[in-house]
Order: C-alpha cells, then structure tokens, then sequence
C-alpha cells in the first residue's frame, strides 16, 4: 500500500525468506560461509541453529541461490514426517521416480543410493537441506544419519545440512543421538542482530527494494526498533513494516519514536515477548560495546 509513496518498487520488510534482501552481517556471513565450507569440503554434516526469526531460512535460500548446475539439492521443509515418508521426498525432490507399489524403506534406501552413485560419477555433488529440523523425531533423526553412510571408499556420497531452533541442538545432545551429534562437525549458531547492525539491516531492505529515497529513520526511532525486537529480524520486518504504514497514512517520511510507538501499540506489546533475559541483554549490549570500541 505504501510502496508507491515512497518510492519503492515493492514492500521492503515482507516476511518471506527472499535470498535477495539477505543482510550480510557478520555472523551471517559466517553461517553462510559455513554452510559452503561444508558442501565443498564434502564434510557430511552442516548444523545451523538459531532462535525463530533470525534468518536461518533466508540463508538456506541464498545458499541455493548461489549453486551452480554442479550441485544436486533436496530441501527438505515438512518435518512432521515418519522415516519412510522422509525417503520419499527426498527421492521426489531429486527427481527419483519410484514404484508406489513398492514402498518401502530398503527400495527407498537403494534407489537413493543409485541415484547418489551415478551422481558422484557424473561428478556432481548432491546436498540435502532439511529446514525446521527440530521438529524431527528421533527416529527420523536416526534415518538421517544413516543416510550418511552412503558414501563411497573416500568421500560421503551426500552432503547433509540441518536448520533449526536451539531444541535441535538440545536434541542432539541426547544420549540417544551421540552417534549423530558426533557426526556433525560444522556448526553454527545465528544471533540476534546488535544495535549497530539493526540500522544497517534497515537501509539495505530500503535498498534492494529501490529505496530509501525520503525514508529516514531516527537514532531514536532505531533504539526503540532494538529495544521491542532484541535485534530478531523477523520483529524488526513486522515492525518496520507497519510504522511505514502508519507514516504513510500521517503523509510524513520520518520515522521517529512516536511513529515507531504508534506501531507497536498495533501490533499488540504481546507480538514482542522478551526472549534474553535483563542480564543477558545488558551482557549483549556491553559485549557489542565492547567490540566496537576494539575496532
């Protein structure tokens, strides 16, 4: 609604994990470095975590964004399934076609296994992206690592990264899922964006969506922003997006405290539920402080 007003060729702060308005701050970098170390590397397994909102998903799509025809994938987005069901869709995503009559998780397994074989022989290499991994039963999770030991005398025939909320890491730590937690070798765990990098994450959404142009906002309006959203991007887009709205239905293009108040109070105070605690944000802060100063 507010796009043409300012300017802008589209809504800048949708919640849609478009690849393109990924923010390359450090740390997302890093995941996203890690991530193709992994796959390049042939490592077998690649952890991302991170809280809800905090651009994993967006990461797994520029990921895929920037494979070239060399790298066969597989996302994997519905985990809510069984084992057998798990096999299955990944042989669909890769393009596999299987017998209905014929299912079941040893001709599920084999087929898989010829596919990754003339795969490596054609010199590709094949990566399997299971998003919302937490939600994986244990006994999904168990048929996951034993995908990895299809493989070949040197290398593992398939490329597996896992992204999902901190239960997945506590999951893993189980004593049931030590053979799969032992397997995973790179790793990363996203944070929620400092205070600094919260103004950068909004002019670059102004950017890529043809912006800023009169947009401008407040030093005080940003700390507001850090303070309601902890610098989770997902709150950041909801936030920004409706104080947009309201500046556009006020016919100004400063966004200010006021402004940035106004939007919260119709989002409802219960969107933005704190999730680090009093200390830990103070640590967080002081850590950044800190960080900043050394540089």
């Amino acid at each position: 609604m507010y796009a043409d007003y300012f300017g802008l060729k589209e809504n800048p702060f949708s919640l849609s994990p478009d690849a393109r308005y990924l923010f390359l701050s450090e740390q997302h970098r890093d995941a996203l470095n890690c991530l193709i170390y992994g796959i390049k590397e042939k490592k077998g397994f690649v952890l991302i975590s991170g809280g809800i909102g905090l651009g994993k998903t967006t990461i797994c799509r520029s990921l895929l964004a920037s494979l070239d025809d060399s790298v066969e994938t597989a996302l994997i987005f519905n985990t809510a399934v069984s084992d057998l069901d798990l096999l299955e869709t990944i042989l669909g995503e890769y393009g596999v076609i299987v017998k209905s009559e014929s299912r079941n998780k040893k001709y599920y397994v084999d087929a898989l296994n010829d596919f990754l074989l003339s795969n490596f022989a054609a010199g590709k290499t094949a990566v399997l992206l299971i998003d919302e991994a937490q939600n994986l039963s244990h006994g999904v999770l168990e048929q996951v690592r034993m995908l990895s030991n299809l493989e070949t005398e040197t290398e593992k025939l398939i490329q597996i990264v896992l992204i999902g909320q901190p239960e997945l890491t506590r999951n893993l730590m189980l004593p049931a899922m030590r053979q799969l937690n032992e397997r995973i070798t790179v790793r990363y765990d996203l944070k929620p964006f400092s205070p600094p990098e919260i103004g950068e994450y909004i002019q670059h959404r102004l950017k890529v969506a043809q912006g800023p142009g009169s947009i401008k906002f407040t030093r005080g309006a940003l700390d507001l922003i850090y303070s309601f959203t902890e610098g989770i991007p997902r709150r950041i887009n909801a936030l920004c997006d409706r104080a947009l709205l309201i500046a556009y239905t006020k016919n100004v293009s400063n966004i200010d405290r006021r402004i940035i108040k106004l939007a919260v109070h119709d989002i409802g105070l219960n969107y933005f539920q704190k999730t680090i605690s009093r200390g830990k944000k103070m640590w967080h802060r002081l850590t950044n402080l800190t960080a900043t100063g050394n540089s």
